[in-house]
């Protein structure tokens, strides 16, 4: 495999990982925007953005291109989080220059008000069915509470306020102020004719604004608060901690996903076998969320109203005892061998490296290789993971439970 980079003039950065063995193409449009960049009475603009991308554009209407990816046989989708928005596709090679001309149209939306108020309403019922089915709207509070009055509190969908009050007008302006090409990476992986890529992303993109989109980025103080969520629908009571962690760009991440994996991944972690195996538990992670500036931990735990006490105790004796005492080498062994075995396998399908390329490029602009970030795994030492258990679960947690309003 070869990574190949372009940038020529004010075109839009490529960036490609070309592997000529490999049977797949996957291609994708990484645009670093997402709710940390709305204002607060646009909230929820990119994800809305996200779904008015689809409804047409200059030279296609919806029907078509919904047709034209059910002809490419494309495995497609878009998301959109706290910082970026992504739209991608899987096709065979020969497909390529289809899908790279479909997906750059799709850049460029027509953004008519009919289209707009008909997802405008679609949008407002994902929110209403996110708030009936706990523990969604746990997440986000629990983020509210903890990044209070920093952009990355923003919640991903907005609000039923601000969505019914967004308009047509603003979502066109943030388009024009976001999607610029300064701030946008067309990312390719697998079989790739990259020369033909370039020269096709190039002509596609003529006269498209490049007018830098800087992202101001803010370390934040973290709130701590507790704040119950009652459900008139919900059998099980659900707890969401959150704790500071490590940004995407700093050295501790490496120990931090590590301390995560030997607390409380799906197997063989410390609450797997304390909460899961004994069946006293539905669901009890723990897992790293990173940022550009900044990042957290997030805690959840999912079981039965009368043994949540119980199991919150456990939860943050298990918690605390890495933090006082450390691990062991055999965890470390076991935690390391379970990550490295899932990069290495993931790193085989071209549609994953797609994300894994873009998603590096999107915090730090250049791509680290899978040989580098291992070699980073191996180096973390259990002392490495007391620490950063210190630093990050050490603190008081915001906390947020939803319970049965009965």
């Amino acid at each position: 495999m070869e990574l190949l980079t372009h940038r020529s003039g004010s075109g839009p950065q490529i960036i490609a990982s070309c592997d000529s063995e490999a049977f797949t193409t996957s291609i994708g449009w990484f645009v670093a925007t997402g709710a940390r960049d709305e204002k607060a009475s646009l909230a929820g603009v990119s994800h809305f953005l996200e779904h008015m991308v689809f409804k047409g554009t200059a030279r296609r209407t919806a029907e078509q291109v919904n047709r034209e990816l059910d002809h490419l046989g494309a495995q497609s989708n878009a998301c959109t989080s706290e910082d970026a928005t992504i739209f991608y596709a899987s096709v065979l090679p020969e497909c390529q220059d289809r899908a790279v001309d479909l997906l750059t149209d799709l850049m460029r939306p027509s953004l008519e008000p009919d289209d707009f108020e008909t997802e405008r309403q679609v949008i407002l019922e994902e929110i209403a069915m996110y708030d009936d089915q706990p523990p969604y709207g746990a997440f986000e509070r629990a983020m509210e509470l903890f990044f209070a009055g920093h952009p990355l509190a923003t919640r991903v969908l907005g609000t039923a306020e601000t969505v019914s009050e967004l308009t047509v007008d603003d979502m066109r302006q943030y388009h024009a102020q976001r999607y610029s090409l300064d701030n946008m990476f067309m990312v390719a992986s697998g079989q790739i004719n990259f020369d033909g890529l370039v020269e096709q992303v190039e002509a596609l993109t003529q006269g498209w604004s490049a007018k830098p989109a800087p992202r101001k980025l803010i370390v934040p103080g973290y709130h701590y608060a507790d704040d119950v969520i009652a459900r008139d629908a919900t059998h099980q009571q659900y707890i969401i901690k959150i704790w500071p962690g490590a940004s995407a760009n700093d050295p501790e991440r490496y120990a931090l996903r590590l301390m995560c994996s030997i607390i409380a991944d799906d197997s063989g972690s410390r609450l797997f076998w304390e909460l899961i195996d004994t069946g006293q538990a539905e669901t009890a992670s723990l897992y790293p969320q990173m940022f550009d500036d900044c990042g957290c931990v997030v805690g959840y735990l999912c079981c039965a109203p009368e043994d949540a006490e119980k199991n919150t105790d456990i939860m943050m004796r298990v918690i605390r005892e890495v933090s006082e005492k450390g691990v062991t080498e055999r965890e470390l062994d076991l935690a390391r061998n379970k990550i490295v075995a899932s990069l290495i396998l993931s790193d085989e399908r071209p549609s994953n490296r797609l994300f894994a390329i873009g998603e590096s490029w999107l915090s730090r602009r250049h791509y680290e290789p899978l040989d580098v970030i291992l070699k980073r795994f191996a180096a973390v030492s259990v002392d490495d993971i007391q620490q950063v258990a210190k630093r990050t679960l050490s603190k008081q947690p915001t906390t947020v439970t939803v319970v049965n309003e009965e």
